[in-house]
């Protein structure tokens, strides 16, 4: 629960479904990989989703209890991984920076007023995951007797992936819009 203002925040009925059918929908994204010449899934794509239909609070508690589930075996992580050992892996710490994606989105709330605000946001925040995440690279690699210094890591993990999340991150804008649009409208 959350305090806001003195009273507590309770998630209603209704969160916890919407909680539920984003965590749902990042697994299904997980599981979905374009062929490319690197090869890449639409996990980001449901992050970006999540955090900007529930915003901060909720969507941080859909991405938590995505890594959750995934954590104690359910396979939601790409190419249908689960457990520990996915998440205590090399590409373990890009799964947590989704987590740190969702709180410096939330976070940012009052910086927020405006569409391209939460884009920047949202970006600015899959920067902060792709750092985590090649530091995590690096360190488990190192710890596994094969050390990889960090440039080596970003240009692995993280520059081919720049121009695919950019468009998924305006993709999932776009759909945001008519998500919200049609919600308004029923």
């Amino acid at each position: 629960m959350e305090k806001t203002a003195g009273k507590t925040a309770k998630l209603s009925a209704k969160d916890m479904a919407q909680i539920g059918m984003m965590t749902a929908l990042m697994a299904v994204c997980a599981w979905i990989t374009v062929p490319f010449t690197i090869p890449f899934t639409l996990q980001t794509f449901g992050v970006f989703v999540t955090m900007r239909l529930l915003e901060g609070r909720r969507g941080t508690f859909a991405i938590a209890l995505y890594i959750l589930l995934g954590a104690v075996g359910v396979p939601v992580f790409s190419g249908f991984g689960a457990g520990v050992g996915v998440l205590a892996g090399p590409t373990g710490g890009y799964i947590a920076g989704f987590l740190l994606t969702g709180i410096l989105y939330w976070v940012a709330k009052p910086l927020r007023n405006a569409r391209w605000k939460e884009n920047v946001t949202l970006a600015v925040g899959l920067a902060v995951c792709y750092l985590f995440g090649t530091v995590w690279f690096c360190i488990v690699k190192g710890n596994a007797g094969s050390p990889t210094g960090f440039l080596q890591a970003i240009s692995i993990c993280v520059l081919p992936y720049l121009i695919p999340d950019g468009v998924k991150l305006l993709l999932a804008d776009q759909i945001a819009i008519r998500v919200r649009k049609a919600l308004v409208s029923r």
